[in-house]
């Protein structure tokens, strides 16, 4: 039966022989404790077979000496302990062979536990591999759509890089605002802030998060939400809503650390609350997509009045004219999550949108989210409505690009490399935690190669301890 050493090397085991392959070290260090084990075995078979007339001051140094033998495993031996004082000398020589054949089968499972995370760990890289060169073949074949439409894109209208751009600035005038802070961060920074402790779980701020078809619409749903949730900072997971503040052992909050200590370095105190949203505790939109839609549209359904009939004037759910983009569609969370069905389904739930606000009344029997109108009307929930003049906030959606109308082939591809990733993050995460088992493994086999080899030195030293002792008792004896 083959097994493994902590250093990788085999272990072949034999009934009473243990030898460790590839490493002459180990292996005569072994060899050695193994053949005194032996010896010291036959010795003590011999000296305790039943017909020995052993004296009581004989017995009684044999229960004192095993008392230093037995020191592997102290709950297990204690029960042969017991025994062995019962029984007296033969007793003991029998637990002396029992535990020497179960640190041999307990290393022999150690062993196999070794190969079993080392061949895991083997076919993890393995595939992990694979996916890598299928992410290539993929932004091979997105390079290659760039490179054809890069003149196109050049004529094209950039209306919509002037309405990020206004959207940027509008952030950045918010000068100690937690989402001015952090977006200072990546207009220095760059690509380099996204690999910092404090960002790395940050995906961007609400308002850069959607793009609108229109500035109307963009309107309308910013001041739905409020300035403090349009610039609120989405994170994936919890760790990086800790990230962005820390407290002391008092409970006050570490002016050092986190966005506090980041707007300290670049002369901007973080002042008031600011809304962190963790996609993690998000519950995520349970439904169906629309069937072969590229921006994964949630199949809701539509709202019907008594008899039966839509509502005249509607227009769709805010949640699905939302343009998200096609990065940020799948696998955005660890559950595999796009941000349509979290974030902006948790923003805006079953919003409905009406061409005017004469619409929304005939409705009103099948509004529960609320719902707003293109001349200004709006709902709040169910009872609550938004009366008087619009209030203009400043930080607003992105008006859509005309070229985001991407061939769906690409939307495919794109689709797949972040499926891809998303599968990466997983396996490597599975890497770390098999490492971590077998390094544990190996630490534990490392530990018991050690009591069996002292386990081994001890009973030999016990036999031959004995042996004299029965030869002067038997010249004792003879005079």
């Amino acid at each position: 039966m083959a097994s493994w050493a902590s250093n990788g090397a085999p272990l072949a085991f034999m009934p009473t022989t243990l030898f460790i392959l590839n490493n002459q070290g180990d292996q005569l260090e072994l060899e050695r404790g193994i053949q005194s084990g032996r010896a010291g075995e036959k010795r003590t078979r011999k000296m305790f077979q039943p017909n020995n007339q052993i004296s009581d001051h004989t017995k009684s140094l044999s229960i004192q000496d095993s008392t230093a033998l037995m020191q592997v495993d102290e709950k297990e031996t204690s029960l042969v302990m017991k025994d062995g004082m019962q029984n007296g000398g033969f007793a003991q020589a029998e637990s002396i062979i029992y535990y020497t054949k179960k640190l041999q089968d307990d290393l022999q499972m150690m062993g196999m536990k070794i190969k079993q995370h080392e061949d895991n760990i083997k076919l993890l890289k393995s595939q992990r591999n694979k996916l890598d060169d299928s992410i290539l073949d993929l932004q091979v074949i997105l390079g290659k759509y760039h490179t054809s439409t890069a003149s196109k894109i050049e004529n094209e209208d950039h209306s919509h890089c002037k309405s990020e751009e206004e959207t940027t600035k509008k952030i950045l005038q918010r000068e100690k605002s937690a989402a001015g802070i952090l977006w200072q961060l990546k207009t220095r920074h760059g690509t380099q802030a996204a690999h910092l402790t404090l960002t790395k779980d940050v995906l961007g701020i609400v308002a850069m998060l959607g793009k609108v078809e229109d500035d109307n619409l963009s309107r309308l749903l910013s001041e739905y939400l409020g300035v403090d949730t349009m610039l609120s900072i989405v994170c994936k997971t919890y760790e990086g809503v800790k990230a962005l503040e820390t407290y002391d052992n008092e409970g006050c909050i570490k002016k050092s650390s986190g966005l506090h200590g980041l707007g300290a370095s670049i002369g901007r105190t973080l002042e008031g609350r600011f809304q962190v949203i963790c996609l993690d505790n998000l519950r995520p939109y349970a439904g169906e997509f629309v069937p072969d839609d590229p921006q994964r549209r949630l199949d809701l359904l539509k709202p019907r009045l008594p008899n039966g009939e839509c509502p005249p004037g509607f227009l769709g759910y805010a949640v699905n004219m939302i343009h998200v983009d096609s990065t940020s569609l799948f696998c955005v969370t660890a559950s595999g999550h796009g941000l349509r069905e979290t974030l902006f389904y948790n923003l805006f739930f079953r919003l409905q949108i009406y061409k005017t606000r004469a619409d929304m009344v005939p409705a009103l029997p099948c509004i529960s989210d609320g719902a707003i109108s293109l001349d200004g009307g709006m709902i709040r929930s169910t009872g609550v409505f938004s009366l008087g003049n619009r209030e203009d906030v400043d930080v607003r959606f992105p008006k859509l690009s005309v070229t985001s109308s991407l061939p769906e082939t690409y939307l495919d591809s794109e689709r797949q490399i972040n499926e891809l990733k998303w599968k990466k993050e997983k396996m490597q995460e599975d890497m770390k935690r098999e490492q971590a088992l077998l390094d544990n493994a190996k630490f534990n086999f490392d530990r018991k190669k050690q009591d069996f080899l002292k386990f081994l030195a001890d009973s030999s030293s016990y036999a031959t301890q004995h042996q004299f002792q029965a030869a002067a008792q038997s010249r004792v004896t003879s005079r």
